[in-house]
């Protein structure tokens, strides 16, 4: 598997998304641009630049027409995919550290950071698509602060107006955001706090990532733990395979603490792990620091890494990875 390497940011990645067709590909990190790509040639399309600070955060709508993103200068942006303008700003009093569409693309949910004075805060926004999308609603829909730990990772469940989020305590819980109520959590569902939280593709379980070093498969409707994966590293991120039972961890520790390491003891791999049997079976190597942020193409081709090197690495699988049958002679689809 020749990664292409991708060469367009300076500084760390912090978030990578493919579009829902998966011939895109958007990056942002903290040299405050967000870039995208073609995921098949690993060529630049463009950039989005007008972020004052790290980029920490984004996600595309289902139809490639709207992207969001979330910052460090306090700002959650939307924008136009095709043009790269910027259609319209909100502010807030702190970083946004999440954001996420639901599955429609017409609502976005965002986390504020809990900073100086200011509560960690989770909010919807409507997204107007009528016209050219630069006319939207300033208030958010709804807002609400989370009881307790400060939220990290959120996403829409398929349940409408209810969100699941993972914490800085390592809880997993779900919110009514109409309500602002804490329908369900599981606070033991980790240890240390929730690094990411991506859902299945019908969203009716999801994985989550935690510096507890394990990563652990939920239910979205109950957060019952269905898998975990115990891995010797903290872990950044967490991804799933499409149509293979298959899921790819990555991480690594602090970057503080790498230059007094080398590489292999660093555990600078993707992991992939057995979804069902829990085990190990394959490590890529490649960055030169911690795996911050792995996506998988929705189509299960390929996937990429971002890493605190600054590179994006993508991996086009072999044709062993589409020969192997996991599952017996049966076909099985997602």
């Amino acid at each position: 598997m020749r990664p292409i390497l991708l060469q367009g940011h300076e500084r760390s990645l912090t978030q990578i998304k493919f579009n829902v067709e998966g011939d895109l590909l958007f990056t942002c990190s903290k040299d405050n641009f967000i870039n995208v790509w073609f995921s098949h040639n690993g060529e630049r399309l463009g950039t989005y630049a007008g972020n004052n600070g790290s980029v920490w955060t984004l996600d595309v709508d289902p139809e490639s027409r709207f992207m969001i993103s979330g910052a460090a200068d306090n700002t959650l942006r939307l924008w136009a995919v095709s043009t790269g303008k910027c259609l319209y700003t909100w502010e807030f009093p702190t970083a946004v550290k999440r954001v996420a569409f639901n599955e429609e693309g017409t609502q976005v949910v965002c986390i504020t950071e809990q900073r100086m004075g200011h509560q960690c805060a989770i909010r919807v926004f409507n997204i107007n698509k009528d016209g050219d999308g630069t006319n939207q609603s300033k208030e958010p829909l709804y807002m609400f602060n989370p009881i307790g730990s400060k939220a990290t990772v959120c996403a829409f469940t398929l349940t409408p107006n209810v969100i699941i989020t993972g914490h800085e305590s390592g809880k997993v819980a779900l919110f009514n955001v109409k309500s602002g109520e804490e329908i369900d959590n599981n606070e033991r569902a980790h240890s240390d706090v929730v690094t990411d939280l991506q859902l299945s593709k019908d969203r009716t379980y999801c994985i989550t990532s935690s510096k507890d070093k394990a990563a652990r498969i939920h239910d979205t409707k109950n957060l019952m733990v269905i898998k975990t994966y115990n891995t010797e590293t903290p872990l950044n991120s967490a991804s799933l395979a499409p149509n293979r039972p298959y899921i790819l961890l990555g991480g690594g520790q602090e970057a503080m603490n790498v230059t007094t390491t080398s590489a292999r003891q660093g555990k600078f791999e993707t992991r992939f792990w057995h979804k069902v049997f829990e085990e190990e079976i394959g490590r890529v190597k490649g960055h030169f620091g911690p795996i911050n942020t792995i996506a998988v193409h929705p189509g299960g081709t390929c996937y990429a890494s971002g890493g605190e090197d600054g590179f994006v690495r993508v991996h086009h699988f072999d044709d062993s990875y589409f020969r192997s049958k996991p599952y017996g002679d049966m076909e099985i689809m997602d």
